[in-house]
């Protein structure tokens, strides 16, 4: 069993910044990548930011130039860091943590909204 504890997120003023983190213990062995999806009122789900264990990364059009993730890894955790500068409006929504894993079942955290005033 993988186990996802989000962390972060909130209520910010346009231009601002927020930090999401995504800790995942358990089972970890079998995790190759770990991102950040998220979703609005009314739309799909959507790629935020991903990152390999190898530490390659990869992000939405939306979010490239504005969004970092990075990520640390020790025998027991693996944990991820999303840090989200130059927020608008649009980026408010459900940030979901997600993990990839090897031949088993993809693992979803439970949520963390992120809301942006204007």
């Amino acid at each position: 069993q993988v186990q996802l504890v989000e962390s972060g997120g909130g209520l910010v003023q346009s231009g601002g910044s927020l930090r999401l983190s995504c800790a995942a213990s358990g089972s970890i062995s079998s995790i190759y990548a770990m991102g950040w999806y998220r979703q609005a009122p009314g739309k799909q789900r959507e790629l935020v930011a991903r990152i390999t264990n190898a530490g390659i990364a990869n992000y939405a059009v939306s979010t490239k130039g504005r969004f970092t993730i990075t990520i640390s890894r020790d025998n027991a955790k693996n944990t991820i860091h999303l840090q989200m500068n130059s927020l608008n409006p649009e980026d408010t929504a459900v940030y979901y943590c997600h993990a990839d894993r090897m031949l088993l079942e993809d693992i979803w955290g439970q949520g963390t909204q992120v809301t942006v005033s204007s």
